[in-house]
C-alpha cells in the first residue's frame, strides 16, 4: 500500500478513515500533540487551540504539530471561552493535557463541554491521572514509567535502568492509549447519544504495557530483576552485539528453528548447534560477540538478509529512511522539505495522509472560525477575542 505523499506547503485533502471527524486540541506538549497528530493523519479535522503569545513553533521541522490548523484563543477571557464552547457544539472530540482541575477553572472542563454538547468525547491526557495523591505533581515520561515498574525492567544485569527516550511513556503509554480511548468512546457515543470523559494516564498505560510480564512473573517464568530474562538480554540469543566497525546488530533468535539458522550463518562451533544450559550461556555469548567483531555491520547485514535467523542492523535515525525495506514501504515521507515518519497504520481503501505542514501560531484563526460556522469571525478577531498573530512572509 503506497503512502499518500505531500511535499508542498499547501493542504492536502483528507482521505483517511476519520475524514469528517472534528477534534479540538487544547494546545500542550508531548503526548497530547502526538495523539492529535495521529487523529489528523487518519483524516480528522483537528484544530489546535493555542494561547496567545510569541510563536514558539519551529515551522516545518516541528513535525509533531503537523496536520492541524491553529486557532488562537485566550482562555483567560470569558469571551474567548464562549467562542471555544461554540466550537465544542460542533466538535466530536476534545483533548486536553492540563493538570487536573485547570480546564475546570478555565471554564472548559468536561461539565462545561458536555453541557453544550452532550455527545462530546472529552479526552484528558496526564501523567499521574486525574485522581490520586500524586495527581497534582509535575512529572515527565521517565517518572511515570518508573513508578509502574516498566523502567525497572529495561536494562542489563548489574547496571542502572536504561532510559528509553520518551517513546515508552509519552507516546506508547500516553498518546496511543488516548487515541484508542477517545475513538472507543466515540463509537459508544454514536450508539448511546451520550458523550463521556476519557481519563488517559501515562501510569495506567505503562502498567497496561507490562501485562505480559506480570503474567510471566506470576507463572515463575520472569524474574523481577534486569538482564536475567528471556527478553531483556538475559539470553545470549536475544541481545545486541558490536561489529568490527563499531556498528551494532540485533539478535532475536527465540525459536529453535530460527536459532539453528542463526548458528549456521554466524558460523558458531558445532557445540552450540543446540542451545546450551544456563551454565553454558557465558561461553556462547563470548563466541557470538567474537564472531560479530570479525566483520562490519554491512557485511553481517548482507549475510543475514532474506533469512529467518532474526538478525537485523541497528540503524541511526538518519540512516533508517534509506533502508530498502523502509524505502519500499515509504515509511518516511518528505513534507514541505522535511523528512519524517509517514502516517501509520495503513488503510487500503481510505489511506492516511499528512494534511498539511505544521501550522504557525494563529495561522488559521479566521479560516477555522468561518469553516466552523461562526458568522462573526472577523469581528471576534478585531475585538481581540480570537487571535490571528501569524503574519506570512511578504515578497517584494
Amino acid at each position: 500500500m503506497p503512502q499518500q505523499a505531500h511535499t508542498s506547503d499547501q493542504p492536502a485533502p483528507a482521505t483517511g478513515p476519520l475524514t469528517g471527524l472534528k477534534v479540538l486540541e487544547l494546545g500542550g506538549i508531548g503526548p497530547g500533540p502526538f495523539a492529535a497528530m495521529l487523529l489528523s493523519d487518519m483524516g480528522a479535522d483537528v484544530v489546535r487551540v493555542d494561547r496567545p503569545g510569541p510563536d514558539s513553533q519551529l515551522g516545518a521541522t516541528d513535525v509533531l504539530q503537523r496536520g492541524r490548523r491553529s486557532l488562537v484563543l485566550d482562555l483567560r477571557r470569558e469571551e474567548s471561552v464562549a467562542v471555544l464552547l461554540d466550537l465544542v457544539e460542533q466538535a466530536d472530540i476534545v483533548i486536553e493535557g492540563y493538570r487536573p482541575g485547570v480546564a475546570e477553572r478555565l471554564g472548559v472542563g468536561p461539565e462545561d463541554c458536555l453541557a453544550r454538547n452532550p455527545r462530546i468525547v472529552y479526552g484528558r491526557m496526564t501523567g499521574w491521572g486525574q485522581s490520586g495523591p500524586w495527581a497534582q505533581m509535575a512529572g515527565h515520561d521517565i517518572n511515570y514509567v518508573a513508578l509502574t515498574g516498566a523502567l525497572h525492567a529495561v536494562g542489563r544485569a548489574g547496571e542502572p535502568p536504561a532510559v528509553p527516550v520518551n517513546l515508552l511513556g509519552d507516546f506508547g503509554a500516553g498518546s496511543t492509549y488516548l487515541v484508542m480511548g477517545v475513538l472507543a468512546a466515540l463509537w459508544e457515543s454514536r450508539q448511546s447519544g451520550r458523550g463521556q470523559v476519557v481519563d488517559a494516564a501515562i501510569v495506567d498505560g505503562a502498567a497496561s504495557l507490562t501485562t505480559m510480564l506480570h503474567g510471566m512473573l506470576h507463572a515463575g517464568s520472569w524474574k523481577d530483576e534486569r538482564g536475567v530474562n528471556l527478553l531483556d538480554t538475559g539470553r545470549p540469543w536475544y541481545d545486541v552485539y558490536e561489529t568490527s566497525d563499531g556498528g551494532w546488530m540485533t539478535v532475536g533468535a527465540l525459536e529453535s528453528k530460527f536459532y539453528a539458522q542463526f548458528v549456521e550463518l554466524l558460523e558458531l562451533p558445532a557445540q552450540f548447534t543446540r542451545r546450551p544450559k544456563e551454565d553454558g550461556w557465558p561461553e556462547l555469548r563470548k563466541h557470538i560477540a567474537d564472531r560479530f567483531q570479525s566483520k562490519t555491520r554491512a557485511e553481517w547485514t548482507a549475510i543475514f538478509e532474506h533469512t529467518d535467523a532474526c538478525v537485523a542492523p541497528v540503524l541511526t535515525l538518519g540512516e533508517a529512511a534509506d533502508h530498502p525495506q523502509l524505502r519500499d514501504r515509504q515509511t518516511f515521507v518528505d513534507i514541505a522539505g522535511v523528512r519524517q515518519p509517514a502516517p501509520a497504520p495503513r488503510f487500503d481503501r481510505t489511506p492516511s495522509a499528512v494534511q498539511r505542514p505544521p501550522a504557525r501560531l494563529g495561522e488559521h484563526t479566521l479560516e477555522v472560525l468561518t469553516d466552523w460556522g461562526l458568522t462573526s469571525a472577523e469581528a471576534l478577531i478585531a475585538d481581540g477575542i480570537a487571535g490571528n498573530t501569524y503574519q506570512p512572509a511578504t515578497t517584494s
